[in-house]
């Protein structure tokens, strides 16, 4: 009879001990994010429309399914060469930023290219304030001038529900006739200690707003003499080591900041690819060499300068195992509704071929949560 009990008492132990395994299992399961999920959070995508009810149903979906983990937004349409874009006064973007982050069960990341001076989308004839250019605040040299345009800037993103900016650029001013720093006085000083402490400044006070700021174009394109929205760019012959101190200084001094590549194709750093689609540039340089444990943004992704020598697969998956985290498409050089599911399913296949492993994805994933969530401490 007492074997009789405690063969009784061991048997529910176990079942107990079985059905609670199995509970956690499910549990962990059902936390788990699937591997579309992963691949969806590394698609930033730009789309069309000043208020929700203009948005395409399309893009709706694919933010409410899960394939979308950031946008951007713009003031000019360049397919329709339209302003009606998403930009038309500060109450209109704050609406429409709102609107958009309750369709998405994860946080987006809410994307702008607010430099000041001229690459400015958020212009003061929307009624938002005027930032002085990245050229005028280096060449004025204080730093309480370049504190006071961030803090207005950071400020004025917060408001409004930004929570990354594409900015500082940290190019070296090295080629006056550059077309598209030097000519738009993007760049601080052709001097690199210069160009660290006004853009560090810049940086602290975006972070403490909640506003994620990220260095561009990493390896460096102030020395060229092309531009890589219209195609091959190659800066080979121009580009100098010393334009990758402000991304090592700052990316170590400001380990919470994001990385932007540039679509440069540099035979000094890689004879094969340009920046983007490189591992050399991207994984040695930044994670191998650098220790950088931050996020790396792609430059625009629809460029002519990788859009017009590679196929979208190629493309893709070579930005995946270069070490860009998230793949990010204006979708204003050329518009496609329904890029971000074709983003996801053709990184899904590439997984399941094993061209692209899932721990890779994984990583991403992790980085982006992870930077997301920071920036709510």
């Amino acid at each position: 009879m007492y074997r009789h009990l405690i063969l009784i008492c061991l048997l529910s132990l176990f079942h107990t001990s079985c059905t609670s395994q199995k509970e956690k299992s499910a549990t962990t399961t059902l936390s788990e994010p699937s591997l579309k999920a992963m691949i969806g959070q590394m698609v930033m995508i730009g789309f069309r429309g000043m208020e929700i009810d203009s948005v395409s149903p399309k893009i709706i979906t694919q933010i409410e399914k899960g394939l979308v983990g950031g946008i951007i937004l713009f003031d000019y349409d360049l397919v329709k060469k339209s302003r009606r874009r998403n930009i038309e006064s500060p109450a209109q973007v704050k609406k429409l930023i709102a609107d958009l982050q309750q369709k998405s069960k994860t946080p987006l990341w809410v994307a702008v290219d607010q430099e000041g001076g001229k690459v400015n989308r958020l212009k003061a004839k929307y009624g938002f304030p005027r930032i002085a250019s990245a050229k005028y605040l280096g060449q004025l040299d204080n730093l309480d001038s370049t504190k006071y345009h961030a803090l207005l800037n950071a400020h004025n993103l917060q408001q409004v529900g930004f929570n990354l900016n594409f900015a500082p650029v940290v190019d070296l001013d090295l080629n006056p006739k550059n077309p598209v720093i030097g000519k738009y006085e993007r760049s601080y000083s052709d001097q690199s200690a210069t160009v660290i402490k006004h853009a560090q400044a810049w940086i602290r006070i975006h972070d403490s707003l909640g506003v994620l700021s990220t260095l561009k174009h990493f390896p460096g394109h102030g020395s060229s003499d092309a531009d890589s929205h219209e195609g091959f760019t190659d800066i080979s012959a121009y580009w100098q080591a010393e334009e990758l101190q402000p991304f090592k200084v700052l990316s170590q001094r400001e380990p919470q900041i994001g990385i932007m590549t540039a679509h440069v194709f540099n035979r000094q750093l890689d004879s094969i690819f340009p920046a983007t689609l490189s591992k050399k540039v991207i994984h040695t340089i930044l994670r191998d060499n650098w220790n950088f444990q931050g996020l790396i943004f792609s430059d625009d992704l629809q460029m002519k300068a990788v859009n017009k020598l590679y196929d979208f697969k190629t493309i893709v998956k070579n930005s995946i195992l270069a070490g860009v985290d998230v793949l990010v498409f204006g979708n204003n050089l050329e518009y496609q509704e329904t890029l971000p599911e074709e983003v996801v399913n053709l990184v899904y296949q590439l997984v399941s071929d094993g061209e692209i492993r899932k721990e890779r994805i994984q990583d991403s994933y992790n980085r982006i949560i992870k930077a997301k969530a920071d920036l709510k401490k």
